[in-house]
């Protein structure tokens, strides 16, 4: 059972910049594939971005292909989504679990993009 905590959403302008933040517990962290998720109002949750484990292989949704860098850091146990250029459809609030996502999930953190 991996303990995650997200941190870094907020409220910001259309072109704006975020970078979130998930810390797991756990000294396996290093061992899985992480993901960020999302889940706007009414819609599904969906996978955002998603990194292996030597953070050698990432991958993204086309929605935010060039505007949104997934990184981590093992020895933190943490992994950062780089949010750039935010749009409004961007808004949802984001999660981090493991890729492939399993039953544990933090609590999420909203962004939401407006002027």
């Amino acid at each position: 059972q991996v303990q995650l905590v997200e941190s870094g959403g907020g409220l910001v302008q259309p072109g704006g910049s975020l970078r979130l933040s998930c810390v797991a517990s756990g000294s396996a962290f290093r061992l899985f594939g992480m993901g960020w998720y999302r889940q706007a109002p009414g819609k599904e949750r969906e996978l955002v971005a998603r990194i292996g484990y030597t953070a050698a292989n990432t991958e993204y949704a086309d929605s935010v292909k060039g505007r949104f860098t997934i990184s981590r850091d093992n020895a933190r146990r943490t992994v950062y989504l780089q949010m750039n250029s935010l749009k409004p459809e961007d808004t949802a609030v984001y999660y981090c679990s493991t890729y492939p996502p399993g039953n544990d999930w933090g609590q999420g953190t909203q962004v939401t993009v407006s002027s």
